[in-house]
C-alpha cells in the first residue's frame, strides 16, 4: 500500500529544483504569495510537490500571465 501525506506549505517556503527553481528565483516574495491564489482557485485538490515543480518549470508563461507579467522581462531580472 501506498499512504498519501498532505502537508500545507507556503509557496515561499517550497523547494523547487531543476528550471524551476531558476524560474521561481526570478520571482519576488509578493508574486509567490499571490500565485498561491491563483494555484489554490485552479487545482481545488491540491498538487503533488512534482506537479507545483512542473508548472513553474513548464508552464512558466501561464504562470506570468496569471501574474501578468511579460516572462522575458522576468528572466532578465
Amino acid at each position: 500500500n501506498i499512504m498519501t501525506i498532505t502537508k500545507e506549505i507556503r509557496l515561499t517556503q517550497f523547494e523547487f529544483w531543476s528550471g524551476a527553481k531558476q524560474f521561481a528565483e526570478k520571482l519576488t516574495y509578493t508574486e509567490l504569495n499571490e500565485l498561491e491564489g491563483y494555484i489554490e482557485d485552479f487545482f481545488i485538490d491540491g498538487l503533488t510537490e512534482t506537479d507545483i515543480n512542473d508548472l513553474f518549470w513548464f508552464q512558466d508563461e501561464q504562470v506570468c500571465e496569471w501574474l501578468d507579467l511579460d516572462i522575458n522581462e522576468v528572466y532578465k531580472r
